[in-house]
């Protein structure tokens, strides 16, 4: 699913180059469950937006579901990213004019799947997640849980085969995230999908099958 090879991301500084990130090798299989840990300014998310095409790599090779993102433009990789990947934050990103059910329909714009599917798909996962009675409430009606709800919801309305979480569950109680974290790996497991989450609370990365801690990094090497 995700390969790495001598991947390196740097950023000009003054008259420094300053290395975000750097992953000699590794590689993550379908349908895994996994955990990216470490202190602040490791390189967590710098890592995930690579992965998801967000970011270019300075270099190195980085290829997802059978694809070298690295010579990709960007208009490729946001094709790519659409199609692919499917990606929550945790800020969740909802627009308030739009009610639930159009939030999640909102995602199927960068997958291009049918109108009539996506709606199919999109009640589906929102009744899967225990809101279809609020597929007409908009953000500000819901509860920071359903909100999240709504979220990973849109993340899964395309079938991606990778699903990216960036710190997912930083704005909730542990009770509430745990939840929520438990739903994600649920239906992932159900569709065999891969998930990737970024996080510095070790109770969230304990429900992943396994945990990366990037502050190992060690000449570009990440250890497991």
């Amino acid at each position: 699913m995700i390969e790495i090879e001598n991947l390196r991301k740097e950023y000009a500084r003054g008259g420094e180059r300053v290395v975000a990130c750097s992953v000699r090798e590794l590689r993550i299989g379908r349908g895994e469950q996994v955990a990216l840990r470490g202190r602040s300014g490791c390189g967590k998310t710098t890592l995930l937006n690579m992965i998801a095409g967000i970011v270019r790599p300075s270099s190195g090779r980085l290829a997802v579901a059978g694809t070298d993102l690295t010579p990709l433009g960007e208009a490729a990789r946001d094709r790519f990213r659409g199609r692919h990947i499917g990606m929550v934050f945790q800020t969740f990103n909802l627009l308030q004019p739009f009610d639930a059910l159009e939030n999640v329909l909102l995602g199927a714009v960068f997958g291009g799947r049918d109108g009539r599917a996506a709606k199919s798909r999109a009640v589906e996962l929102l009744e899967k997640v225990g809101l279809g009675d609020r597929l007409h409430h908009r953000p500000n009606e819901l509860s920071v849980g359903q909100m999240q709800r709504v979220a990973l919801c849109r993340a899964l309305i395309n079938g991606p085969e990778l699903i990216l979480a960036d710190e997912p569950l930083g704005n909730q109680d542990p009770e509430t995230g745990a939840e929520v974290l438990r739903m994600l790996l649920e239906i992932a497991r159900e569709e065999d999908r891969t998930v990737v989450m970024v996080t510095h609370d070790p109770e969230s990365a304990r429900f992943m099958q396994r945990e990366i801690d990037l502050t190992t990094l060690r000449d570009g090497e990440v250890a497991a």
